[in-house]
């Protein structure tokens, strides 16, 4: 339960302290006191989202500060879970930090959390209705989640809900993965003949990496080919040819030389310098030989290198390269395309397969939850019975009806309806349709009095969850938060004196002004204050005799049943 909360520099608020009891805690004061301002405190500590706005003073930054006591191990296990400590005596400390530059910072325990981890613990510690909540009991998603906060605590139920949504965003997933795959396979089957065509082009050019270079040398060669023959030709005959060629002249100098060379040292070296020369020019012309019986001028030869270059530029023009190596790559590219669609196809038949699994595992739980909130919404009409009774609507009867769908949802394999009817004899219909702002505050009250039970929530707060009724509903209403306070404490915000009467703890909100501003205030109210602001609640500042009396007397429960 909340036992203690501390709010400093929060909207009107610039410092309080406030302890609450056990069982019921009625809060009233003025319309525009200041008693919502609580609330919106609170909401923080709940992962509400922070805004600067609410800055008292705008130079100093925001605390909001809750403890609670229990002893529950689910809030023990989530605790240790995220490293934060675990009091031995059930003590769990929220704080909230606002800082005029706009950051917030969170800690349970001392320890810094996140805001998420604010919105899972809170969810745990306390549940907050407000007035507006109500509009959510005509929707369908607030219906479902009723049924399921009743779904019978038997084995084989835990978690069925918890694990329905995993069942179905693990189905979902694969649907969502199933349809990317097949997509991506239309699209490749539009592109894959194309793409076949480019392949196998490529593949029975059977290009080779340097070829380019090879045969476009050749190919110049073979142009020229009678040109380079003559050269060789001629200058092989000058070197070697006839008496006067080079060779001879040079074998003639070397001989003349040799025979006079041991005359002087020089003429020696002179002639061995010949010698070398006339071997390297004997060398050349006999390579210049050898080299024009190679050369072999074939215009067969010429047409096929012509033609084997002219598919290779055509094949670079059509795919906007310049190299061969760029033409192989463009190949690999192509051939894994191809082999992309074959994989594709049996993703798609791997995923499909997986899909059929598990949709029939969403199926096969669906069937279970659909169970199982059906003898839920059997328990919701039996148990709302006396409720409705309770608040003066003991002719009004409220059912859930449980229906499947054509298909899975992400909420389960059926469609949750909260019907009403408010007269005896009357027809059942849809209760946004058939409930008064009177009767859905009363029906709200009374859906939160069954779910709190059943999820052993410590603590409930209501925000004015009275609008709407009056009179002798409204005592009955009082009684119902009472009998719920027997088991959990319960805060309620509110304006009716019959409310307020029943309540074991009473504060009061009030504005006041000081130092030329005005602040929101709460105060304990003792026996006598709180018959005193009843009184007023029932008649006027300053109270009549007769108000006096009643206050009285709807603080002793001296009320008719």
């Amino acid at each position: 339960m909340l036992t203690h909360l501390h709010i400093e520099n929060y909207a009107l608020i610039r410092k309080t302290d406030i302890d609450f009891a056990k069982g019921f805690v009625a809060i009233t004061g003025e319309t525009g006191a200041g008693k919502s301002i609580m609330l919106g405190a609170l909401a923080l500590l709940l992962g509400q989202r922070a805004d600067t706005r609410v800055l008292f003073d705008t130079a100093s930054k925001c605390i909001v500060e809750a403890t609670f006591q229990m002893q529950n191990p689910g809030v023990d296990s989530l605790l240790s879970s995220n490293d934060v400590d675990v009091d031995s005596d059930g003590t769990v400390l929220v704080r909230r930090e606002i800082l005029p530059t706009a950051k917030s910072r969170a800690f349970v325990n001392d320890t810094p959390v996140s805001v998420n981890f604010l919105k899972t613990l809170g969810s745990k510690l306390i549940d907050i209705h407000s007035q507006h909540e109500t509009l959510l009991l005509g929707d369908s998603g607030f219906q479902t989640g009723l049924i399921d906060s009743l779904l019978p605590k038997t084995k084989g139920n835990e978690g069925l809900v918890a694990r329905y949504r995993e069942a179905y965003s693990h189905y979902a997933s694969l649907k969502q993965q199933l349809e990317a795959l097949t997509a991506e396979e239309q699209q490749k089957s539009k592109d894959l003949d194309y793409n076949r065509f480019l392949f196998e082009e490529l593949e029975s050019a059977n290009l080779q990496a340097d070829e380019q270079e090879t045969l476009e040398q050749e190919a110049e060669l073979l142009a020229n080919a009678e040109e380079v023959k003559q050269a060789m030709a001629e200058v092989a005959h000058c070197l070697n040819g006839e008496e006067s060629s080079v060779v001879a002249m040079l074998n003639f100098s070397k001989s003349r030389l040799s025979k006079v060379a041991n005359y002087h040292a020089e003429l020696k070296a002179l002639s061995e310098r010949i010698e070398s020369s006339l071997i390297e020019l004997q060398d050349v012309a006999d390579n210049l030989v050898e080299l024009d019986e190679r050369i072999v001028y074939s215009p067969e030869r010429r047409d096929e290198v012509d033609e084997r270059l002219n598919l290779i530029y055509r094949l670079q023009r059509k795919h906007n390269v310049t190299t061969i190596a760029e033409l192989l790559e463009i190949q690999q590219q192509l051939d894994a395309f191809i082999s992309s669609v074959s994989d594709n196809s049996r993703r798609i038949k791997e995923c499909m397969e997986e899909v059929d699994k598990a949709y029939s595992a969403v199926q096969s739980i669906g069937e279970q939850l659909t169970a199982a909130r059906r003898k839920a919404a059997a328990a919701l009409e039996h148990e709302a019975l006396p409720l409705l009774e309770a608040v003066g609507m003991g002719s009004a009867t409220l059912r859930a009806t449980v229906e499947p769908t054509a298909t899975p949802g992400p909420t389960g394999c059926d469609r949750i309806t909260l019907l009403f009817n408010a007269n005896k004899g009357g027809t059942l219909q849809e209760l946004s349709k058939a409930a008064s702002g009177g009767e859905m505050s009363r029906l709200m009250l009374i859906i939160k009095a069954l779910t709190s039970r059943a999820a052993l929530l410590p603590t409930v707060i209501f925000d004015e969850i009275d609008a709407g009724i009056s009179g002798d509903i409204s005592v009955k209403v009082g009684r119902i938060m009472q009998q719920m306070a027997q088991g959990m404490q319960v805060i309620a915000i509110t304006h009716l004196p019959q409310i307020a009467a029943r309540a074991n703890q009473h504060y009061k909100v009030y504005k006041a002004e000081e130092d030329d501003s005005t602040y929101s205030k709460i105060v304990l109210l003792n026996a006598g204050e709180r018959q005193h602001e009843i009184a007023v609640m029932l008649s006027s500042e300053p109270p009549t005799a007769a108000a006096l009396q009643t206050a009285q007397e709807l603080m002793n429960g001296e009320t008719k049943q």
